[in-house]
């Protein structure tokens, strides 16, 4: 009986534990939907938070309770979407892929500064402390804030201190844009590849006074573009990337020369011998001399002259220019 009695007292408690934990079980049981964690394994979990949620896992636990998109990973893009679109059951349209630009390239060779900043690496801090050491008010400050805040290393200073960014790496999950100061980051459609590289507002003689390369809002650019893809506003040409243009004359127009190409070498334009030498190639090519040919004759391209604009193709009657190195249609090529 000694024994006896502890062994019943020691088991009734064990009994009750269990039936309480058993009963506690069932009362505080979170069901945990089975395709959360089959959406995190196609998710590429950056974190990056560019979906608006915190996480990777706070994005698939909300596209399987149908409060987000399929589509919503911008740097998972197309694939990741199909993909999750299949687990669910359902069709997902991918976004537009887009990469982020900076609207500066006035670095130490071609920026004046006003100051000596001697404070910490860091845009913001420099920004509050008398807003930056450049006479420019809306320049790249160089000091790498948009670099630490990308996850996917596509953004770095270059040698010439401007911040720049890798094509092949950048995801466009806009990371970079949120932390910049100056708000000189934006996001533009990938297929496009050139972008203005200015912020500044000043205008005229003002400007060359700090800045070689900087806007003067001499507007040629826009008159360089009749489809009306960019225009003026408060002295900064705004492109409308969501027209038909390439934007490859406005930038050969500016004689400041502050667009970016990311394309390092263009196309150039080749007449076949369908050319009826009718001369509407040469009424429209911004580069003097370079389609030159009699009337009624097969007319010739300079090739170093040619800056690959296209414009020409648009025109020909006979449809015999195109542009070598490309394999574009007419139509293609206006956006590449």
């Amino acid at each position: 009986m000694e024994i006896l009695i502890p062994l019943i007292i020691v088991g009734s408690i064990g009994a009750f534990l269990g039936l309480g934990l058993g009963i506690a079980s069932k009362k505080l049981f979170v069901h945990v939907d089975p395709r959360i964690p089959m959406i995190l394994d196609v998710l590429p979990n950056a974190n990056c938070g560019a979906c608006g949620y915190a996480g990777c896992s706070g994005f698939a636990k909300a596209v399987a309770e149908g409060k987000a998109a399929p589509n919503g990973c911008i740097p998972g893009g197309a694939k990741c979407a199909h993909a999750i679109a299949d687990l669910l059951g359902v069709t997902a349209s991918a976004e537009e892929p887009q990469i982020a630009v900076v609207h500066c390239k006035g670095g130490r060779k071609e920026a004046a500064e006003r100051a000596i900043y001697n404070g910490i690496q860091d845009c913001n801090a420099a920004t509050i402390i008398g807003n930056g050491s450049k006479i420019c008010q809306n320049g790249c400050l160089g000091l790498g804030t948009c670099v630490r805040s990308c996850p996917f290393d596509a953004i770095f200073i270059n040698d010439n201190g401007i911040a720049e960014v890798d094509p092949e790496k950048c995801t466009g999950c806009g990371k970079c844009v949120k932390s910049c100061p100056r708000k000189i980051i934006s996001l533009i459609p990938k297929v496009h590849k050139i972008f203005l590289a200015c912020s500044n507002r000043d205008r005229g003689a003002k400007v060359k006074k700090y800045c070689s390369v900087g806007c003067t809002a001499c507007t040629l650019c826009v008159k360089a573009t009749p489809s009306g893809a960019i225009t003026m506003d408060n002295n900064l040409p705004v492109l409308d990337y969501s027209k038909e243009e390439n934007f490859i004359t406005a930038a050969y127009k500016c004689p400041s020369k502050c667009y970016t190409d990311l394309v390092k070498k263009r196309s150039k334009a080749n007449i076949d011998t369908n050319c009826d030498g009718c001369g509407l190639c040469i009424t429209v090519c911004p580069v003097p001399e370079a389609i030159t040919g009699e009337k009624g004759k097969r007319h010739v391209v300079d090739k170093e002259k040619c800056i690959g604009c296209g414009n020409c193709l648009h025109i020909c009657p006979t449809h015999a220019i195109t542009l070598w190195g490309t394999g574009l249609q007419p139509k293609q090529a206006r956006m590449a």
